[in-house]
């Protein structure tokens, strides 16, 4: 057993170092640790922080108890999840360390709490950083996340994002914080303020950008976006204006799975959409503090910028509702029908030099007998690639692919090389291969990776394009103009 003994004071030194574990709780902690391990009895190893990273010392961990028979090692992720958990700063001191941080810089406590959850192996840190990533000519990012489950059936998606029996009732209700059922024992938040209400932070642990984390009201209430979501998200930027703050719309299909729960998503990078510029230039003549303008981007995107936030919010709330009723049966739009509303905005905010830049994505779910996925979601044609929703963060440019891509994609790489033909198992692929060989005749290693990410661009790009709900953006200012009562800058 001193292996294990070992492993849980490497453990240990390791939380002293780096997890704020105090002298005097140090015993207290290790009796807990052992009982979680199912040691009985302890031999002191004295052992002092040696450098290893905190993936590696869990590795040892369940190592050591598998090697000893130990039953807590059959379940690899309950022990280390609970270990962990016992090492940490319990909730209330880590809402007072985001505090005294907070008093310095919102910066500060943010990169400071993202830091924690790497180091408590809330974040799989390690694990995103070995994703695949690239961002292409065409602006937008392309990743691979091998972590994430792929839910090519939205039912499904939501279902997998519910909790059965009540308690706690989602995924993201702030009693899973340290809950067992979930393996959320390492998850902390921090409480924050929006719009009157009382809401909290936490990271992500399988981000799908640079320290992404949600925003989640602290009452368990379905999600929706109307003006005082518009103003919530301002009032987060306030506070941290170093992060991107958005929403999904609160529809399936073109939202989050978790509907049930009002919450937003952000972050510390900048995504394609907030770099793309404006290709049709607008105002409101109610409104002259606020610019406007149809976005240059592959989705229908209008952008408002002021100083004003009260001003902001007023003038995303005629665009919003000026959408929502709108109904255009030619273009394949219908706001409302005997299954329900289809039509909502995305609403995005970073705050800059000229104020609060508010993106309103127009988004409508409809579905058809041609497109029973959804007419404005990504078509047939594209789904060996991505059928799952394409939600706030792909909206803005930022793709996560499904983790089976990797051993798919690198075998039609070799078949690039080899000039092989596509076996059977590959025949949803056919479009897609057929685009990557003629970018050849011949292919090397190099040239087939190469092929296949411009690819997977060219096939997020016109996803994209199935998405937008006018096809041109001359269409986009069209109706900004008739309906919501924009006219030319």
């Amino acid at each position: 057993m001193k292996e294990v003994c070992d492993a849980v004071d490497d453990l240990i030194a390791y939380a002293r170092a780096k997890l704020g574990l105090s002298a005097r709780n140090e015993t207290f902690v290790r009796n807990t640790v052992l009982d979680l391990v199912g040691l009985e009895s302890y031999e002191g190893t004295g052992r002092e922080y040696g450098g290893q990273t905190v993936s590696q010392l869990l590795r040892a961990l369940v190592d050591a108890c598998a090697r000893a028979g130990l039953a807590s090692a059959e379940q690899p992720e309950r022990l280390t999840d609970s270990v962990m958990g016992a090492l940490m700063l319990p909730p209330e001191a880590v809402e007072e360390a985001f505090a005294a941080h907070m008093a310095l810089s919102s910066e500060e406590a943010t990169q400071w709490l993202y830091s924690y959850s790497v180091l408590s192996d809330y974040v799989k840190k390690e694990k995103l950083d070995a994703n695949p990533r690239f961002t292409a000519e065409n602006g937008l990012i392309v990743t691979i996340n091998r972590a994430k489950p792929e839910f090519r059936d939205p039912k499904k998606a939501v279902s997998g994002n519910s909790v059965k029996g009540g308690y706690p009732k989602c995924t993201i209700c702030r009693e899973n914080e340290g809950y067992f059922g979930r393996n959320k024992r390492t998850l902390r938040t921090v409480t924050l303020e929006l719009g009157g209400e009382e809401w909290f932070w936490q990271f992500s642990p399988y981000g799908y950008f640079h320290e992404h984390g949600i925003a989640v009201n602290a009452k368990h209430t379905p999600m929706h976006v109307d003006r005082g979501t518009f103003v919530k998200l301002m009032e987060f930027v306030d506070l941290f204006p170093h992060y991107f703050i958005g929403c999904n719309a609160a529809l399936p299909r073109i939202g989050g799975s978790v509907l049930a729960h009002d919450h937003f998503q952000g972050g510390g990078e900048t995504l394609p959409l907030h770099r793309a510029g404006i290709s049709v230039p607008l105002r409101h003549p109610d409104f002259p503090d606020v610019a406007a303008g149809v976005v240059d981007w592959y989705g229908t995107a209008v952008r408002l910028v002021g100083k004003d936030a009260r001003s902001v919010a007023d003038l995303a709330e005629i665009v919003r509702a000026a959408w929502c009723s709108y109904e255009d049966r030619a273009r394949g739009i219908i706001a409302e029908d005997k299954d329900g509303v289809h039509s909502a905005v995305s609403p995005t905010v970073v705050r800059t030099e000229r104020g609060y830049e508010m993106n309103l994505i127009l988004r409508n779910n409809i579905t058809s007998g041609q497109y029973p996925d959804g007419v404005f979601h990504a078509h047939p044609e594209f789904h060996v690639i991505k059928k799952e929703s394409i939600g706030l963060i792909e909206a803005q440019g930022l793709f996560i692919l499904p983790g089976r891509l990797v051993e798919e994609l690198a075998d039609l790489e070799a078949l690039l090389v080899s000039g092989g033909e596509l076996p059977e198992k590959y025949a949803d692929y056919a479009m897609v291969f057929g685009e990557m060989k003629a970018m050849g005749p011949v292919f090397t290693e190099q040239t087939a990776h190469e092929a296949v990410k411009k690819e997977l661009a060219s096939v997020c790009e016109r996803i994209l394009g199935n998405t937008a709900v006018f096809k041109t953006q001359a269409e986009t200012a069209q109706f900004m103009i008739e309906k919501a009562g924009f006219v030319h800058d």
